[in-house]
């Protein structure tokens, strides 16, 4: 409780917001453990429009809120359970039962040899703790009675394949959980993203999701999934999204070049705009920004050039600063 007391303290003054969505990535994850349910209160105290979480699903079918199918880069997972590893020598979320999720602590994001990946975000071990999805909507939910506010939820479906091989239906399970809440309707105050554009189609025409649905765009050396981005960034690849989708989510790359610190647009965003599709753009992250380039420089031309509707950022803080009143 005095976390979260210090937490409202840093974050209560009174802003205006403009008209370009502001979303938490992985809730405050700048400053605390990401998807942690104390980044997601901070998040909310620093007024984003949107907290973002990340779903996949443990061994008893529960959507928790990881970025990863695997533990072993942000839980001491393999100090409590140190054989439970696959043959790949990876921990898998959907090993573990939930009650067993949560004897783990969360930590910064590692790489595998145990290096942090932002050296200057939040230090060594932490007392936080793996939460549902669950848990998350009904936090934000009482935040936001307690607040007056209307801050949105912006869930993802990681990994819908892997679920299905693994004997889970993710999608569907998330769907019937957002129904329990009332948040399966168009005027819903969230968005549902996934980068798997077959899934993205079933979420619509077979498991009826109604909420606002967003297409992620990534690369397709990534492997994320079996879709092909460099079509859906085409015209007639936003024609079809346009069919099931109420945006897309590309990475600023995909709709900045950068060179020698000056930038320039692509068509994707006009593209796209051309469709009525929204752009909600990731992830603008402070301490990794492309050479000779400011945070506020790269956010200005996203919002002023490109006319972003929305960003993905760990630094929520810094964009509601940034944003001027009326945009």
């Amino acid at each position: 409780m005095r976390l979260i007391i210090f937490l409202f303290s840093l974050c209560l003054s009174p802003f205006s917001w403009g008209d370009t969505a502001i979303i938490a990535h992985r809730g405050a994850s700048a400053y605390l453990p990401e998807h942690t349910l104390e980044a997601a209160i901070l998040a909310h105290g620093m007024n984003a429009h949107y907290i973002e979480q990340d779903l996949v699903l443990s061994a008893d079918g529960i959507p928790v809120v990881l970025h990863d199918i695997h533990l072993d880069t942000i839980t001491n997972v393999e100090s409590v359970f140190p054989d439970r590893h696959r043959d790949d020598g990876r921990y898998y979320v959907i090993d573990f039962t939930l009650a067993e999720l949560q004897e783990l602590r969360v930590h910064e994001r590692q790489t595998t040899d145990g290096q942090q990946v932002y050296p200057r975000r939040y230090p060594g071990q932490s007392p936080y703790r793996i939460a549902t999805f669950e848990q998350h909507i009904q936090l934000i939910q009482g935040l936001n009675m307690r607040r007056d506010k209307a801050i949105g939820l912006y869930p993802e479906i990681k990994a819908p394949k892997f679920h299905q091989t693994e004997g889970q239906d993710i999608s569907a399970i998330v769907v019937e959980l957002l129904k329990k809440y009332d948040l399966n309707h168009p005027e819903a105050n969230l968005y549902v993203q996934c980068f798997d554009f077959k899934e993205v189609k079933r979420l619509r025409t077979e498991l009826g999701l109604k909420a606002p649905l967003v297409q992620l765009i990534g690369e397709n050396d990534w492997q994320e999934s079996g879709t092909d981005y460099e079509w859906l960034k085409t015209a007639d690849g936003l024609v079809e999204v346009a069919r099931y989708a109420d945006g897309i989510g590309p990475w600023y790359h995909q709709l900045v070049n950068i060179e020698n610190g000056q930038l320039s647009t692509t068509e994707l965003a006009r593209l796209a705009h051309q469709q009525g599709l929204l752009v909600h753009t990731y992830t603008l992250r402070a301490d990794q920004l492309p050479e000779d380039v400011s945070f506020t420089q790269l956010s200005d031309y996203l919002i002023d050039t490109l006319g972003v509707d929305g960003i993905f950022t760990d630094f929520p803080d810094r964009l509601v600063i940034h944003q001027k009143p009326g945009r």
